[in-house]
C-alpha cells in the first residue's frame, strides 16, 4: 500500500467561509479559477486531476486543523463545510478528510 500525499489546512484564525475557501485553496494549490464556493471545493477535492501534483497515482489524505474556533463562531457554515468533506471523501475513495481534534 502506497503512503498518503497529506496536506494540512490550517483553519486557525479563520472567522468566515472566504477565509476556510482561501487557505483550502492554498494548501491544495487549487488553480486560479477555482470558484471559492462550496460546490466548487466538492468537486475540487472530488477530483484528482487538480489535485498537488506530488498526488499522482496516490491516496490523499486532508487534514483540517485549527477549524474549532471556526465551528463556534459560524456553526451554519462549519455544518455546510463538514458536508462537503464528507461528500467529497464519499464520490473519492483515493481522498480522506480528517479533522484533527488537538
Amino acid at each position: 500500500m502506497t503512503t498518503p500525499y497529506v496536506v494540512t489546512v490550517d483553519l486557525g484564525g479563520i472567522v468566515d467561509k472566504a477565509g476556510l475557501m482561501d487557505r483550502s485553496a492554498h494548501a491544495l494549490g487549487l488553480p486560479d479559477w477555482f470558484g471559492r464556493n462550496w460546490d466548487a471545493l466538492a468537486d475540487s477535492l472530488a477530483d484528482p486531476s487538480v489535485w498537488p501534483a506530488a498526488t499522482a497515482g496516490r491516496a490523499l489524505l486532508v487534514v483540517v486543523t485549527g477549524w474549532r474556533a471556526y465551528a463556534r463562531e459560524r456553526p451554519e457554515e462549519w455544518s455546510v463545510a463538514r458536508e462537503v468533506f464528507t461528500e467529497a471523501s464519499g464520490r473519492e475513495p483515493r481522498l480522506t478528510v480528517a479533522l484533527a481534534l488537538g
